[in-house]
């Protein structure tokens, strides 16, 4: 758990930086392309079979759509309106999300604990966007939208897929979704990024490689091994620790501002996020 937590909050500091050079779209289509790579050879190294039922093609391209496509992507596009570490609080209000999705889909009750936490995670973010003034808050409402929505669809594929799994070993299943849903991106990429890569710098491509290798690869494989040796409660608090990497690495190695008007959106958010898990 702590070493996804690590290479997740370390991530967002890494992409800021890769957006100087790379555009959206290529970032994540060249990580995912060096992910999917790393994950089918484990997997084949693990002898796991990469064959997917027919029956099961619908619900993993979903899955997919949902828990790459959508989340790579808007994250992605949101942290060239927002600071690193402000993505990372805004995209971890997932839980708080999945409780509602797990009301609507799994008939889990919403109690007055997580109607709380709900309040507790958009006070943070007021916080978050507009504890620097009305216009600078306005500035950076497009990133808080693609955040927002990237933690929300990210949450809906979790809940969906709880509700209907995809039965397939740990590292042919991260594979595959991360395989299917880097292709929109790595087609949008093509279509709309104007790149010379022979001009991307050297320390740019090993942000890539660790992208591909840390985040999209390691990490996932590690967190299925956390799920199953944790409680599902414990697993979801732990990733608590993904924002306080992001904003302390961003703080560290950007520069970014790290006073009172983060600590307490952090604060907030994460009490809310607490709140929702054990709600």
């Amino acid at each position: 758990m702590l070493s996804t937590v690590a290479g997740w909050g370390l991530n967002w500091p890494a992409m800021k930086v890769l957006l100087d050079e790379v555009p959206p779209f290529s970032i994540r289509a060249v990580s995912g392309a060096i992910g999917v790579a790393l994950l089918a050879a484990i997997a084949l190294q693990r002898r796991e079979s990469l064959a997917v039922p027919g029956r099961l093609w619908p619900r993993l391209v979903v899955a997919s759509l949902l828990n790459v496509t959508a989340w790579m992507g808007l994250a992605s596009f949101s942290l060239l309106w927002l600071a690193a570490g402000e993505a990372t609080i805004v995209c971890y209000t997932m839980p708080v999300w999945a409780s509602i999705f797990g009301w609507l889909l799994l008939d889990e009750r919403i109690t007055l604990r997580r109607l709380l936490a709900l309040a507790m995670a958009f006070t943070g973010l007021l916080v978050l966007v507009l504890g620097n003034g009305l216009d600078v808050g306005v500035a950076k409402l497009p990133g808080v939208g693609f955040a927002l929505a990237a933690a929300i669809l990210f949450s809906l594929g979790t809940v969906v897929t709880k509700r209907w799994p995809v039965p397939l070993p740990p590292a042919a299943q991260v594979a595959w979704q991360t395989g299917l849903g880097c292709l929109p991106l790595l087609v949008c990429a093509a279509v709309f990024d104007r790149l010379d890569w022979t001009e991307v710098s050297g320390g740019s491509w090993l942000l890539l490689l660790y992208g591909g290798i840390g985040p999209l690869g390691l990490c996932y494989l590690a967190w299925f091994a956390a799920l199953k040796r944790l409680p599902a409660s414990a697993a979801a608090a732990g990733t608590l620790l993904t924002p306080v990497v992001g904003v302390l690495t961003a703080a560290l190695f950007l520069g970014e501002p790290l006073g009172l008007r983060e600590v307490l959106a952090l604060s907030l958010t994460i009490g809310g996020v607490v709140l929702a898990i054990r709600g």
